[in-house]
């Protein structure tokens, strides 16, 4: 049985973000390497046995919001893009993500997801004061959940 969720991120970002933040949120969409120096989530921690067999903490990172090719549990493809809008009106970034997510990576996904929602045009912000950013379902589900952040937290319980 598959615990697989279909999370689709779509989000318009303020024209403020530093060289190294879009190099980061790149990698993050599997659109460049990875950069030397991690700033918006800095730790990845994976339990792997030692050459003892003694569990031990390492730093793995991993692009959060990579997405390519075709997908397994949720049907269709995977993509991710992150494109400069040049508008005269506002200057900004249009992000989009479709990608599959396991429940054991919401927590560092959520972190990618509060960061970005601090950094959303405001016809994300809901009259509630949450950030709208997308949609995400159980693979069996026919119909999504929204996608909002509230308060610094990401409402996967939805």
């Amino acid at each position: 049985m598959s615990d697989t969720f279909e999370l689709i991120v779509t989000a318009d970002l303020r024209d403020e973000l530093s060289e190294p933040e879009l190099a980061e949120l790149r990698w993050h969409l599997g659109l460049g390497p990875q950069p030397e120096q991690l700033t918006i989530v800095r730790e990845f921690p994976v339990v792997v046995l030692d050459d003892a067999g003694n569990p031990a903490v390492e730093n793995a990172p991993e692009p959060l919001l990579a997405g390519h090719g075709p997908a397994q549990d949720v049907g269709g493809a995977l993509c991710a893009a992150l494109e400069r809008r040049d508008d005269d009106r506002r200057p900004s970034w249009a992000l989009t993500s479709r990608r599959e997510i396991h429940p054991d990576e919401f927590e560092k996904a959520g972190e990618l997801l509060c960061w970005l929602a601090d950094r959303l045009e405001a016809h994300h912000r809901l009259t509630d004061g949450a950030v709208w950013m997308g949609y995400f379902r159980f693979h069996e589900e026919l119909l999504p959940h929204v996608l909002e952040v509230t308060d610094g937290h990401v409402n996967w319980d939805d």
